[in-house]
């Protein structure tokens, strides 16, 4: 095993990997399975035993080694693959410690993070080492992720470890981790069984860290310390914005000299706005992007009622056909993702004022029962084949409807009856998108 006196030794060590293949540096030919190569640079580049020591990997450093994905996304840009999944949670003890002497921050006060750029249809041994970096966390984060910890233990020591979602917190989440989601574990003051879970910083968090590493200049922050030493991020955002309840787009645009041009960007352009960064992308945020906050506009007509559904992103049938639910991309969406609502109300004159902004994610209870059952049942007819039925208004097809469980279903989000795709089954339809429905966004409001 190599030693290292400090850590710029090994830093600089780890330097020399970038730009090779996991293939140059094997030294042993072992087979590569999902952490396998992880295991290539601990037994190979760093020559150490695997092990799951409470210590970080390099204690006399205390340096915690992690390797990890990235993907190039097909507009050019660089994102994470997936989460950065850190030490497993031991919900009997972990409740019990403060934050510093907790196992979290015992094991990953400092990160060496080894991002190899993941491929599509390639030998996972060809994947290159794109960049080696050690990460330790700005104060800024800290403060979110000592708040992200407390929310975590909090819910644990509560007897609430079965209901932990990585949707509760912004950066630190906790994530499944086991062979399978079946594997459950102890919890204090509760004699249910909770599923394992382990420390993780979110996609969102890793891909922000990525893009950041690429150009500094990307991301823009709303937040200061002396905020974030007072208030948590939902509630440093929604005092930005009490103070515009009951005010109209028009003045909120006038007070704030935004120029707002046409609908679709609108809300973007009145966030940033009144956050005093005009000009930057709501994605460009940086505790928008590592948080994973996404934005969602809510019209109210004069007596409170939504004229549509909610929707989101179009459905890869494909997709939804070969992956179970829990390694789903609409599993992932609403696990990890902290939804902002700005809702907008029309007064008697039929004018829009501002009326409240809502987070909200969807509660792990509602994730395991009403979902998954809509998922599986979905999965179930594209397996047995979509049934199409030529109508006067188009064509009806047997996936899930408004009216199959009260909060979510299927329906066509396409440009024209031309704007189609084809299913696993052959059938053709126009392209269809999850929706939530908009009795239940009214119930949440």
């Amino acid at each position: 095993m190599k030693k290292f006196e400090t850590t710029e030794a090994l830093v600089n060590y780890s330097a020399t990997a970038e730009q090779k293949t996991f293939r140059e540096l094997c030294k042993n030919k072992r087979t590569v399975h999902k952490g396998g190569l992880g295991h290539i640079i601990e037994e190979s580049f760093f020559g150490y035993t695997i092990n799951s020591n409470k210590e970080a990997d390099f204690k006399e450093l205390g340096i915690e080694l992690k390797v990890t994905p990235i993907k190039l996304n097909k507009n050019g840009s660089l994102s994470a693959k997936e989460r950065l999944v850190l030490n497993i949670i031991n919900y009997m003890e972990e409740y019990q410690q403060t934050f510093y002497t907790s196992s979290f921050w015992q094991k990953n006060e400092k990160l060496l993070l080894f991002f190899y750029l993941w491929q599509d249809k390639t030998d996972s041994l060809d994947f290159t080492i794109t960049k080696t970096y050690l990460h330790t966390f700005s104060e800024e984060d800290l403060l979110i992720i000592q708040n992200d910890w407390k929310i975590i233990t909090t819910k644990i020591k509560n007897g609430e470890a079965h209901l932990l979602s990585e949707g509760d917190t912004s950066y630190l989440g906790a994530a499944t981790k086991g062979a399978n989601a079946s594997t459950l574990r102890e919890q204090p003051n509760s004699p249910i069984l909770a599923k394992q879970r382990a420390y993780s910083l979110k996609a969102s968090y890793m891909t922000a860290l990525v893009r950041t590493l690429v150009d500094p200049s990307q991301l823009t922050k709303f937040t200061t310390k002396d905020q974030l030493k007072r208030l948590s991020l939902p509630e440093i955002l929604q005092n930005k914005f009490k103070p515009l309840q009951g005010m109209k787009l028009e003045d909120i645009a006038t007070t704030y000299d935004i120029k707002l041009s046409n609908a679709k960007s609108r809300v973007p352009q009145l966030v940033s706005g009144v956050l005093g960064i005009k000009g930057t992308k709501l994605e460009n945020i940086e505790e928008f992007a590592k948080a994973n906050y996404r934005f969602k506009t809510i019209r109210l007509e004069q007596n409170g009622s939504m004229k549509e559904h909610m929707s989101f992103p179009q459905i890869d049938f494909n997709e939804w056909y070969h992956t179970p639910f829990e390694d789903s991309s609409l599993f992932e969406m609403f696990e990890a993702t902290t939804w902002v609502f700005v809702i907008f109300a029309k007064d008697e004159s039929e004018q829009l004022y501002f009326k409240d902004l809502v987070l909200w994610h969807m509660p792990k209870q509602l994730i395991d029962t009403t979902l998954r059952d809509f998922y599986d049942t979905t999965q179930q007819i594209l397996h047995n084949g979509v049934s199409v039925t030529p109508t006067k208004r188009g064509n009806r097809n047997n996936l899930p409807n408004a009216k199959f469980n009260g909060v979510c279903h299927i329906r066509s989000k396409a440009r024209d009856g031309k704007d189609t795709v084809t299913l696993p089954c052959g059938a053709t339809i126009t392209k269809q998108s999850f929706w939530l429905n908009k009795e239940f966004i009214l119930d949440l409001l």
